[in-house]
């Protein structure tokens, strides 16, 4: 069954300031959608606005999965619903070990130590990592392939990666890269992915590609629009206050 993730006018005020400014974007299962845009212009407010994180206030608009309103729901129910939040630099939660948070998360319990073994060995992250607290101790590169253990897991429907990428070795960025493609076939996942760098979408190919300039989507396109981000940068697409 095909899932879509709807935005319609989504504004956003952080810290008394609107940082998104009547955003929309709409996607289904089984795509990669990327947003780039410059520095301040509303693509990680995005990703905290989708997921739900307290000092986000919405001001106006919807975000739905399959028609479902999310905006009125805790982030455990939009987690539920199927959103599953990636951070750039994800958390330390001591005392906490990962097949603990797995299974508050709703994952099936069953044989669930050894899914995650198996899937630890796919994204080529050592198996004894995951029987550590959730982060503590952990590199970049182990904390973002730990993520790709989670997201297997717990196949959400779509998956929002807040510069995935960030921090990440070529080897690492390949098998989280390798991961996030083998889940949109597997089982539909659409990923949406945040990223200031190229690289991501030399491992990753997307279906479609969303420039962010003053907290709006401002340019749509295919892969072909990151080479005119790569030739020209940003400027041509910033948003001139009125």
């Amino acid at each position: 069954m095909t899932s879509t993730l709807k935005v319609q006018g989504l504004r956003v005020e952080v810290s008394g300031k609107e940082v998104l400014r009547g955003l929309d974007l709409e996607m289904s299962s089984g795509e990669v959608h990327v947003i780039m845009g410059p520095n301040g212009s509303g693509k990680s407010t995005l990703a905290h606005a989708l997921s739900g994180r307290p000092g986000y206030r919405v001001l106006d608009g919807s975000v739905t999965i399959d028609g479902i309103e999310l905006l009125t729901l805790t982030p455990t129910e939009r987690a539920r619903h199927g959103l599953l939040l990636a951070l750039q630099q994800p958390l330390e939660v001591p005392g906490v070990r990962p097949i603990d948070l797995l299974a508050a998360a709703g994952a099936d319990v069953r044989d669930l130590r050894e899914r995650m073994r198996e899937e630890s060995l796919n994204v080529e992250l050592r198996p004894e990592v995951l029987d550590r607290f959730v982060n503590v101790d952990l590199s970049g590169g182990e904390r973002k392939r730990a993520e790709m253990v989670q997201l297997a897991i717990l196949r959400p429907k779509f998956a929002v990666l807040d510069e995935i990428d960030s921090g990440l070795d070529v080897d690492a960025l390949g098998a989280v890269a390798r991961r996030l493609a083998l889940s949109t076939t597997q089982w539909g996942c659409g990923v949406l992915a945040i990223t200031h760098f190229r690289r991501l979408l030399q491992e990753l190919t997307p279906t479609m590609i969303h420039v962010v300039s003053d907290g709006r989507v401002v340019a749509t396109g295919g892969p072909e629009l990151a080479e005119v981000l790569e030739r020209d940068g940003y400027e041509p697409f910033r948003v001139a206050r009125h």
